[in-house]
């Protein structure tokens, strides 16, 4: 049987080239490697090959040290770009949220009761409403205030908590601020966003009551890494809902945040399973 400790997982992409998979392969049978689980996508549009294996090590001894040392010949010699990694340890989540906690709340159950692998080390936040939910899961609460006179040293306290916690993700659960440009540049791959995702579109105050002024069929969320381009990061995960004329503007905000808390869960779910690898705009998620 297979023990989790000894678990791994391998993500990896390169040139498309004949005899790839075979490489892998005999890496893993050198390192006496059992797979588990295999996904990978042939974009030939690009020229690009991804792949993730999750397996396992019979031999207790085989560290991950070892286990990377071993793959690095094979790396270079095809030119692929990798991480390996232990498939069991939690992914370091620092969440950011201002006062919506629909979807912060539904990340914490899910961590919680261990359908999420994450470890949550702090939750930032720009106003102090959601420290009682903070509190009630036992997660430090840091209330960072954001005015145009203070983004700079907010930003800068941001990253303090980032590399001093040992982040790997931070996830804006709706958190209603613009991350600066050089911010988002040292985030880069490893910061996702929910934003709602209406046919036609609606920014500002309210969209959801701009939605029903407008007769709207269908209430989405897109989930995305965040970039300087505001909204319009790498694609992770999609869904919508059908509504009607019977739906009154509250009834919407409902519907809109069921939808977005639960994209946001998969995306987040899919990140820290390294399901996802990121092709030029796109990204390719191995489920």
């Amino acid at each position: 049987m297979s023990h989790p400790a000894r678990e791994f997982v391998l993500t990896l992409s390169c040139p498309g080239r004949a005899g790839l998979v075979h490489a892998v392969s005999g890496f893993l049978v050198r390192h006496s490697g059992n797979i588990l689980e295999s996904q990978q996508f042939d974009d030939r549009q690009q020229g690009r090959f991804f792949m993730r294996v999750h397996f396992d090590i019979a031999d207790p001894n085989t560290t991950l040290e070892q286990l990377r040392s071993g793959f690095g010949p094979v790396a270079e010699a095809w030119g692929i770009g990798w991480r390996l990694h232990h498939a069991s340890i939690p992914t370091r989540t620092l969440i950011m949220v201002s006062k919506f906690g629909h979807c912060l709340n539904d990340l914490l159950f899910r961590a919680g009761t261990g359908t999420l692998n994450i470890d949550v080390p702090a939750i930032v936040s720009n106003h102090r409403d959601l420290k009682p939910l903070a509190e009630y899961y036992g997660i430090p609460f840091h209330h960072i205030p954001v005015t145009p006179q203070t983004k700079d040293e907010a930003e800068a306290r941001l990253m303090e908590l980032v590399d001093d916690l040992g982040v790997d993700v931070v996830v804006l659960a709706r958190y209603m601020q613009i991350l600066s440009g050089d911010l988002c540049k040292r985030l880069d791959g490893r910061a996702i966003n929910i934003h709602h995702s209406f046919l036609p579109s609606f920014r500002g105050a309210k969209p959801y009551h701009q939605a029903h002024e407008r007769g709207v069929k269908l209430v989405g969320a897109t989930a995305h890494y965040v970039t300087p381009d505001l909204d319009e990061g790498p694609i992770i995960e999609q869904d919508v809902v059908r509504v009607d004329h019977g739906h009154a503007p509250d009834q919407l905000v409902t519907v809109g945040r069921e939808v977005e808390a639960q994209v946001l869960a998969r995306a987040v779910e899919w990140h820290t399973e390294s399901r996802v690898m990121l092709n030029g705009n796109r990204t390719v998620v191995l489920r």
